[in-house]
């Protein structure tokens, strides 16, 4: 009986233990000090985490009440747009505007038609306008948010319409096409779609060099980057990735592309110039049985990039958490804490 007794306390003993080493290795750790405030969208929770980047801490949570999926700062202004993607049994048909002074959520923005299944969100050069993409009735709206409407709805004509990105120059918009794989040119001043470019297979994420000559964008279902020379309007190149690339930044400087890789838990850094990949960075809880046992699966989705160029912040939605990247080593130097499935990000001074 006591050698009973002895090994159930040694395996209870064993227990504790693996379970303390895992709440312990799962715990965020946020060492770095840098300015602004960080605004992440946690889709799961229905809620917005406010994190202040300089003191460290989690200054509120603020509730939304449906799934979001996208974030933009609003130019000239203290105010955060979220696009409002669906709740348990409808489209999302809403705007959120987030106070970044009070923290609180302002107002919601309800659409009775035409805007359902709202994802991909981008601030205008105007003040109070924000360009948003439909994904149900694939559509990229002009809305302005003081008058509270849609001033222009630029049918796209391609199916589950996602993400945006501006021309720095130019009165032009690059969408991406997730199930038709393009590439959607849509120019601002005739508000027509003017190309569609073919990609590949699961076009997702997209972003613009600083001099607008050429536009990236993953292709999710081949692990492939198409680049896209924007004078010619054209395919020009194809670069290999991860599994399963799904968002892709530029760094501030324009030196380099990071690609979150969903399936790998990594992000692959490449070399703007020479288009090679530079470096893979690997999360926690893929490479080793223990890390596997330790960590949540990594599942790297959203990238946002610091203003003053040193950091880069990966949503990492398994986790609950956001990888803080220091661009210089490009390793991972600090996390932080979110709610459920954080994905959309947007900085504030």
């Amino acid at each position: 009986m006591k050698k009973i007794k002895y090994v159930v306390y040694l395996l209870i003993a064993i227990i504790v233990t693996i379970i303390s080493v895992e709440f312990i290795a799962r715990l965020t750790s946020y060492t770095i000090q840098t300015s602004g405030k960080l605004y992440i969208i946690n889709k799961k929770s229905e809620d917005v985490t406010v994190f202040d980047l300089y003191t460290g801490t989690s200054v509120t949570t603020l509730p939304i009440s449906i799934e979001s999926h996208g974030a933009a700062k609003i130019m000239g202004q203290d105010k955060i747009a979220i696009a409002n993607y669906n709740t348990t049994k409808t489209r999302g048909k809403s705007i959120s505007i987030i106070n970044t002074i009070s923290n609180t959520v302002e107002k919601t923005i309800a659409f009775t038609e035409g805007a359902s299944g709202l994802d991909g969100i981008i601030a205008l050069p105007q003040s109070n306008r924000v360009a948003v993409i439909s994904n149900v009735s694939n559509a990229f709206l002009i809305v302005n948010i003081e008058s509270e409407t849609i001033e222009k709805k630029i049918p796209i004509r391609q199916e589950k319409s996602h993400h945006i990105v501006l021309h720095p120059n130019k009165h032009i918009a690059y969408v991406t096409n997730v199930a038709s794989g393009s590439v959607s040119v849509i120019n601002l001043l005739t508000n027509k779609v003017i190309k569609t470019i073919s990609c590949g297979k699961g076009t997702h994420g997209i972003d613009i060099t600083a001099d607008g000559q050429e536009v990236w964008v993953t292709n999710s279902d081949e692990n492939t980057i198409s680049i896209i020379n924007t004078e010619k309007k054209q395919l020009v190149q194809k670069l290999k990735t991860g599994n399963e690339p799904i968002s892709l930044k530029f760094s501030v400087d324009g030196r380099y592309c990071l690609v979150t890789n969903v399936k790998d838990g990594t992000i692959s850094v490449f070399d703007q110039k020479s288009r090679k990949e530079k470096k893979t960075i690997h999360i926690h809880g893929k490479k080793t049985v223990l890390e596997r046992l330790l960590y949540h699966t990594p599942r790297p989705v959203n990238i946002i990039m610091h203003p003053n160029g040193s950091y880069a912040f990966v949503a990492n939605s398994n986790a609950n958490e956001i990888e803080v990247i220091d661009l210089k080593t490009f390793t991972i130097v600090s996390t932080i804490g979110t709610g459920k499935i954080p994905d959309g990000m947007a900085f504030v001074k």
